[in-house]
């Protein structure tokens, strides 16, 4: 893993700092520091001068990833041990019916939280979706989060569940191991 000579954060590693910070305790004798919020990003002012457009096919998707990132999933018999109970699921966290950025959130603060206390795998419920046929959005969206930088720090490997568990409309999620314990 390569080190940052600038020793700056990125927003997304600020986010993540921030939510791992505030699950800490501080020492014995020592007192606890604040964590700034970071400020609200100043709105940029419209340039006066008027441009050509930019054909669409030019332009890039708003939310597409700088990088595409593939999670490992989880190996056969951990998932088999999973959903037989002879490896324990630590934590559940239900995010169905609740709106992407409700669910990211909520989502990231649990695993850093349980990140943070040792647990290894966890159960998280997204839901199956609408009966219209179509994919639940955090279904859909929830994979494509965990491989993000915020949450690979967090992430070993993650799969559906088994169907006693929510089936499709579960993951399950193994985290990784805290460094230094």
């Amino acid at each position: 893993m390569s080190t940052r000579r600038d020793g700056k954060l990125s927003d997304e590693e600020r986010v993540l700092w921030n939510v791992i910070a505030r699950t800490t305790s501080p020492l014995k004798g020592r007192r606890a520091v604040e964590i700034p919020e970071p400020p609200a990003p100043v709105a940029a002012k419209p340039d006066p001068t008027p441009t050509k457009a930019i054909p669409a096919q030019l332009t890039a998707p708003a939310a597409a990833p700088k990088r595409q990132y593939v999670a490992h999933s989880l190996d056969e018999p951990t998932r088999d041990k999973l959903s037989k109970g002879r490896l324990p699921i630590e934590g559940r966290v239900d995010l169905h019916g609740m709106t992407q950025d409700e669910a990211y959130s909520l989502l990231l603060h649990f695993l850093a939280r349980a990140h943070a206390g040792g647990v290894r795998y966890v159960l998280v419920i997204t839901g199956k979706g609408n009966s219209k046929g179509g994919d639940g959005v955090l279904k859909r969206m929830v994979p494509a989060w965990l491989s993000t930088p915020p949450f690979r720090m967090l992430v070993s490997s993650h799969d559906h569940a088994a169907r006693h568990h929510g089936g499709s409309g579960a993951i399950y999620i193994r985290l990784r191991r805290r460094t230094g314990h």
